[in-house]
């Protein structure tokens, strides 16, 4: 429920937006109110691309640091503002570049597969990125005789190396949203709904992936949800995406398990944006994403050369 002082606060944004030729784009994750600022919501790729393609002056971007980043990459000469400098993201953080560096002089043929979910400095190492749409069919592009390296997300590293049964080297970096959603959490789910479809992001572990009836990224899901017969989906994800396929689809009904790590299924740093932030962003124009060109160069030929095999 949107609240009056919300209700004035979206006015607000939406006339700094029109005197500020602004566009908004809000990641999936975030609370349902900053939907209503959203000049486009998807995920992090998605969003980085609608960045790319936009004549805006100025791009605020409402989710985590690597999503801005990459928004930056592919927009250099656009203002790109970020809702909350702290909002970071840990399993970007597990994948360090000096140790990404390492790692490469380690496995000398190896190719380097950086997930959007990493910095920009990491992406400058990385010989093509993905996302969790696209991550099997770029591996499955790479030459068949060059082992990789996945960094940073094992789970999402180990699904694509099941499906593709390619030669990967797991990094052991985790979302904590979806790696501690335990197989318990989602057979007393469909104990609850016996009847409802599970749609798992490949974020998850193995033991939960084997329980689903769909594999894929949130905008994945939200393809899914719409197109299938079915009218109850257990969503295994990030909380937030139950609010934005509820939006998105409100005939139907979508429902988190109740989850028994309290680290499970909820982003904190994807929840500190408020109206509040980013009425104050736009309107000093403020928290400006800066990538350093020779950073920005390697990385964007990176993002490129997924756009090219994807």
């Amino acid at each position: 429920m949107i609240t009056d002082e919300q209700k004035q606060l979206i006015e607000k944004i939406n006339q700094l937006k029109k005197e500020k030729n602004a566009v908004i784009l809000v990641h999936n994750y975030l609370n349902p109110e900053i939907y209503e600022i959203a000049d486009y919501m998807g995920d992090s790729l998605g969003l980085s691309r609608e960045a790319a393609k936009t004549d805006a002056r100025v791009v605020l971007f409402c989710g985590v640091d690597f999503m801005a980043e990459t928004a930056k990459i592919l927009s250099p000469s656009k203002k790109v503002l970020i809702s909350r400098k702290d909002a970071t993201c840990p399993m970007a953080a597990m994948a360090g570049v000096e140790e990404v560096k390492e790692m490469k002089k380690t496995h000398p043929n190896a190719m380097v597969v950086a997930y959007v979910n990493t910095t920009a400095v990491v992406k400058a190492e990385a010989d093509v990125c993905c996302t969790s749409a696209n991550a099997v069919k770029i591996v499955q592009a790479l030459p068949i005789e060059n082992p990789i390296i996945f960094v940073p997300d094992r789970n999402l590293a180990r699904y694509v190396q099941l499906t593709t049964a390619r030669d990967i080297i797991l990094w052991p970096g985790f979302c904590h949203s979806h790696h501690f959603i335990t197989e318990q959490d989602v057979v007393k789910a469909k104990q609850k709904y016996p009847l409802a479809k599970v749609i798992a992001h490949p974020e998850c572990s193995k033991q939960v992936l084997d329980h689903a009836d769909e594999i894929c990224s949130t905008e994945g899901m939200v393809k899914y949800a719409k197109e299938s017969e079915a009218n109850e989906f257990i969503v295994l994800t990030e909380v937030g995406m139950v609010n934005r396929l509820k939006r998105d689809i409100p005939d139907k009904h979508f429902c988190s398990p109740e989850f028994s790590n309290e680290q499970a299924g909820i982003c904190p740093n994807m929840k500190k944006t408020t109206l509040q932030d980013v009425y104050d962003v736009l309107n000093e124009e403020k928290n400006e994403v800066v990538v350093p060109e020779e950073i920005a160069a390697k990385a964007r030929k990176a993002l490129n050369k997924m756009m090219e095999l994807s």
